[in-house]
């Protein structure tokens, strides 16, 4: 330390300070430039696996779609077992399956769900939602809902609390397609607001999905949280739910909440033109 601060006295830390901070520079720019080069190479080589794998997918999901092929017999193929037991092959699987998934309905859907389930990609799906990555967790929720797997409902509903607004919106929008209205009984309980793009994004799930059941959404009228029961005023009008009218009307009666009761009477008036 003493010969630090004579230097610095007689002036003469200048050049030793120079040198040090242009190798400094140097080698970080270095150490910049190689780890661009390898995470370059890493999207090539990615690409270039994806062109390849998708060869073999589409041959399997053709056998397994359309020759009634199941699990079993395809895991009989070495070269298939060989790629299987790769993470990376196991994604662009499941990715396949999804989209495949998403443009088919029927017995063909269902054959893709088993295929799901039998090859064991739900497993990878479910160690997904433990990700300590926000996510990956999105994905495994997404892969879950996607094949309509019930059972995942009361681990995705956790995520409907998620600090992270994405992973909250996929949470509820999964939770939504899951079970229907069975999710409302945990909307009615959020005690965090619900802002307007969570709920477009909320009244569009139950569009997509086209609930058909909608008893209990009326139960987000009694909610003690304002943004959800502005939620479920949305959703009603939305949905053009007439028959919801009477719960509507006892709102707009009860309420102390003036931007609530004016909302009710918009929609009481909307509802029964």
């Amino acid at each position: 330390m003493i010969e630090f601060w004579e230097l610095y006295k007689n002036g003469q830390w200048e050049v030793p300070f120079l040198t040090f901070s242009i190798y400094l520079f140097v080698a970080a720019s270095l150490i910049l430039y190689l780890i661009i080069v390898a995470s370059r190479n890493g999207k090539i080589k990615k690409e270039r696996l994806t062109k390849e794998y998708s060869v073999v997918i589409d041959k399997i999901m053709s056998d397994v779609v359309f020759e009634e092929i199941p699990f079993t017999e395809v895991k009989k193929d070495k070269n298939f077992l060989v790629l299987f037991d790769t993470s990376f092959f196991r994604e662009v699987l499941t990715d396949s399956l999804i989209n495949l998934h998403k443009n088919y309905e029927g017995v063909y859907a269902q054959k893709l769900e088993q295929f799901y389930k039998d090859s064991g990609l739900i497993k990878d799906s479910f160690k997904k939602l433990k990700s300590l990555k926000w996510e990956v967790k999105c994905k495994g929720i997404t892969e879950l809902s996607e094949f309509n797997i019930k059972e995942a409902f009361d681990q995705i509903i956790v995520y409907s609390k998620a600090r992270k607004k994405t992973l909250k919106i996929v949470a509820i929008n999964a939770a939504i397609k899951l079970e229907g209205t069975e999710s409302i009984k945990y909307l009615v309980e959020h005690s965090d607001p619900i802002d307007d793009w969570m709920q477009l994004n909320i009244i569009g799930a139950f569009k997509k999905h086209d609930i058909g059941d909608t008893e209990g959404i009326e139960h987000l009228l009694e909610s003690q949280n304002m943004t959800v029961v502005t939620l479920g005023l949305k959703l009603i009008k939305e949905l053009k739910l007439s028959q919801k009218v009477p719960h509507v009307a006892q709102l707009a009666a009860q309420t102390t909440n003036t931007i609530i009761k004016y909302e009710a009477q918009s929609i009481l008036q909307t509802l029964t033109a």
